[in-house]
């Protein structure tokens, strides 16, 4: 496990962002609730013959045009990534500087995939952002426009299966500068599910809020994203993981030699639509 007080002292902390500083008048039907027909476990199934693919998008170079600077440190995050998700298992496919073309195709060809003999997907960006946005090499582009390959009815080999993406990248320009307190069904079965369903999004940080990296060591959430994995991935629920995650993320504060930029803080941001308890297989 790194040295936490080298980690908040060390180098510079960066944000990973651009700039430093109809339903109206429509009749909603009447709908039935009926009890839909669902499994009785209630844990994901992890007994498939591979443990499924984990997909890193690691952009570091931007183009000119962009106004997008060099994300140093990027290159730590990504080989932690390759590491802790290699070891749990899964087939690790890293891609760098993607255009926005090039991961929306990348992401494409995945989804297209046979992932039956899968337990689940794993996608890891590493970028810059804005709320609601990623950038490839050569500008912005919509999250869900990747995410939304995979939905229920778009990729049905990973229909009821988890697909987690984590996400580093900033959600906008406001800074944290915190506070001190006192401190085996039966598979028969026909149901239908939400297209939307079996989605996790961990955030690096909260919306419209900038995330921090370190320029050699990485950034917070993929330090304490791995470190977390490595030391819970065979005792802990998944959810239960990611609350680790974000308490390690909290203790750090921002390093920078820009005083409205030194002493800042960051909290991760995770979205669930999972079904069931996630438990990585032992």
């Amino acid at each position: 496990m790194a040295d936490i007080n080298h980690i908040l002292n060390s180098s510079q902390t960066l944000p990973d962002a651009k700039h430093i500083s109809g339903s109206e008048g429509k009749s909603i039907p009447v709908s039935k609730s009926v009890d839909s027909v669902i499994q009785a476990d209630e844990s994901y199934r992890m007994d498939h013959a591979e443990m499924g693919l984990c997909v890193l998008v690691n952009n570091k170079n931007f183009h000119p045009a962009t106004g997008m600077a060099y994300r140093s440190g990027t290159d730590a995050d990504a080989a932690r990534v390759v590491e802790t998700f290699r070891n749990l298992g899964y087939t690790v496919k890293p891609f760098n500087d993607l255009t926005c073309k090039q991961m929306i195709d990348v992401l494409q060809n995945v989804s297209k995939d046979d992932h039956s003999k899968k337990n689940c997907f794993v996608c890891v960006l590493l970028s810059h952002g804005e709320d609601g946005l990623i950038y490839g090499t050569d500008g912005p582009l919509e999250l869900k426009m990747l995410t939304s390959l995979f939905r229920g009815d778009r990729c049905k080999t990973l229909a009821g299966k988890p697909k987690l993406f984590f996400i580093q990248a900033c959600r906008g320009t406001e800074l944290d500068s915190g506070i001190e307190t006192d401190s085996g069904p039966d598979e028969s079965i026909c149901q239908k599910i939400p297209v939307e369903a079996d989605f996790l999004y961990a955030y690096s940080t909260a919306p419209g809020y900038y995330s921090w990296r370190n320029s050699s060591d990485g950034s917070w959430f993929i330090q304490s994203l791995c470190v977390m994995l490595k030391q819970y991935a065979k005792k802990l629920e998944l959810m239960q993981i990611l609350t680790r995650v974000n308490c390690k993320v909290a203790e750090f504060s921002s390093c920078s030699n820009r005083p409205d930029f030194h002493g800042k803080k960051q909290i991760p941001c995770i979205v669930s639509m999972l079904t069931k308890d996630f438990y990585f297989p032992h």
